[in-house]
Parts: C-alpha cells; sequence; structure tokens
C-alpha cells in the first residue's frame, strides 16, 4: 500500500511539473506575439498623443477642432499638412531664397550652426530617397583575410581615388557597425574582393542589428561565392 501511495505521489509531481512546463512555454511564445504588438500600439499612440499636445498649443483658439470634439490624430493631421505645405513653399524661388537666408543667419551661431547642420543632415540621409541609396548587401574580408563582414555597395570608385589608387575597379563600399548601422567605415574594395549577397538592403539591416540573431530565410542564401554585378563605369 505504501508502494502504492508512493508512486501516486511521484506521477503527481511529475504532472505538476508537466503542467508547469507548458505553461511557461506557452507564457514564453504568448510573450514573443503579445510584447511587440503591445510596444508598437503604445508607442504609436504616444507618439500621435505627443504631437496632438504640442501642435493643439500651437493653433489660435477658435482654430482648434481639439476644443470641440476630441479627434485623435487630428495634431498629427495639421503638421503633416503644414509639413507639406513648406515642402511645396520650398521649392518656390522667393522661398527658397528665404530659406537660404534664414540658413545664411544659423551658419553665423557657432553652437546653433552645428545642431542645425548636424540634425539637417541626418534628415537628409534618412528621409531624402535619391539615387545614391546603397545598391546591395555584400560580404567583404575584413578586419583580416578569413574573416568577413556585411557591407553595402554604394557605387564604383570615381575621381582622385580612384586614379591614384592606380586600379580601376574599385567599388566604395560602407560597412557598418553593429548594433547601430549609421556608424561605420567607407571602404574602397576591389571589385572582385566583393561576395554579392542575394538578401536585400532591409535584410541584411535587420542581421546586423540583431548581431547576427535575425537572419533571411535559408533559400534566400547564396550557397556559391560569386562576384558583385557590374555597376556603372567609373568618371574619368
Amino acid at each position: 500500500m505504501t508502494q502504492r501511495g508512493g508512486d501516486h505521489d511521484l506521477n503527481d509531481d511529475r504532472h505538476g511539473a508537466s503542467f508547469w512546463g507548458r505553461w511557461r512555454g506557452n507564457f514564453l511564445t504568448g510573450l514573443v506575439v503579445v510584447a511587440p504588438l503591445y510596444l508598437t500600439v503604445w508607442l504609436t499612440w504616444s507618439f500621435v498623443s505627443l504631437i496632438d499636445d504640442k501642435v493643439a498649443r500651437l493653433i489660435p483658439s477658435g482654430y482648434n477642432l481639439q476644443e470641440y470634439i476630441n479627434i485623435p490624430g487630428y495634431g498629427l493631421l495639421v503638421f503633416a499638412l503644414f509639413t507639406a505645405l513648406m515642402g511645396a513653399l520650398a521649392k518656390n524661388f522667393f522661398a527658397a531664397k528665404l530659406i537660404g537666408f534664414g540658413e545664411a543667419l544659423l551658419d553665423r551661431l557657432p553652437i546653433v550652426r552645428s545642431l542645425y547642420n548636424g540634425i539637417k543632415q541626418i534628415a537628409e540621409t534618412v528621409l531624402v530617397q535619391s539615387k545614391t541609396s546603397f545598391k546591395t548587401a555584400c560580404l567583404i574580408e575584413y578586419p583580416r583575410k578569413g574573416l568577413y563582414a556585411i557591407a553595402f555597395i554604394s557605387t564604383s570608385a570615381r575621381g582622385e581615388v580612384l586614379t591614384k589608387s592606380g586600379r580601376d575597379d574599385l567599388l566604395s563600399v560602407f560597412l557598418p557597425t553593429t548594433p547601430n548601422p549609421t556608424s561605420g567605415f567607407l571602404l574602397f574594395v576591389p571589385r572582385a574582393d566583393v561576395i554579392e549577397l542575394d538578401m536585400t538592403i532591409e535584410e541584411a539591416a535587420k542581421l546586423i542589428i540583431s548581431a547576427g540573431l535575425v537572419t533571411p530565410d535559408e533559400v534566400r542564401k547564396t550557397p556559391a561565392r560569386k562576384p558583385a554585378r557590374p555597376l556603372a563605369p567609373a568618371a574619368e
């Protein structure tokens, strides 16, 4: 009888351990699903609320719809329309002259000048889509032979860099750092030493930011080494 009771208690312990193990696994799985969704919604709502609050203070009394009805995102809409209007005015010749005059005044202020130019450069780099965007992701041997790093091909090297290097096949490559890909190194690499990747720029950026934890699908990976696609010929 004692033996049967002992077996019964052992089975209960195992059942309890199995139950809590399954609960822990389900909880962690649910956390992976819920946490990103919650944080995304929370950050988006916080941003919209912040813009609404800031813009509402700038709108004259009587013209602010928030005084009569609470419209979530009203301030963000006003901000977007105002920014688009400023962009349209900036394309106008006289408005461009006025903006240039204002920037010239800012250039005379030592601290303000550095702050304004830095923010403007970041905005132009991040927001403006132009032909100077990266061509594709690639692998290069860095910092020594046998070690590989992900980089981005920007264009073919040209000008004095190309002529004084004594080569005619250099590519300008940006090597980002982990986990902050906005900083890195500008390298000029021989075309034959660049291994082009099939993954997109976004996938390569995720791989860099996550320190290798987030990788593209295996089917998208290139199994063999191959040279980079020819770019436009370098200007003499």
